[in-house]
């Protein structure tokens, strides 16, 4: 999964690709407890690249995307937002394949 380096990068790839962007960080136990089948879902929705963006380098893109909890999910397709899995609540591996495929709905 690439990691997004600034703000113009993030907006870069908002407005020309299919984009997951996850938002995490390095201390966050929640995040890590659904790293281990984060690849899988890669593999398993090519619609989409999945993005990673680091919470505390680019905290301006979480303000203004109301990012206020980690881990968390936006979908963007065609420069606009097409859903959102938000909380500061654990996610499970269910949940995240759920939200992705309604995402997935959404865009065809």
């Amino acid at each position: 999964m690439e990691h997004i380096t600034s703000v113009e990068h993030f907006n870069q790839i908002k407005e020309e690709e299919t984009a997951v962007f996850l938002f995490s960080a390095d201390w966050c136990p929640d995040c890590r407890v659904i790293e281990p089948f984060l690849p899988r879902l890669e593999v398993d929705f090519p619609t989409f690249t999945f993005y990673y963006v680091d919470r505390d380098k680019l905290i301006d893109v979480c303000v203004e995307h109301d990012i206020f909890g980690i881990p968390s999910f936006l979908v963007y397709a065609n420069g606009a937002e097409v859903d959102r899995f938000v909380s500061k609540d654990r996610k499970s591996e269910e949940e995240i394949e759920s939200f992705l495929t309604k995402a997935e709905a959404e865009i065809s």
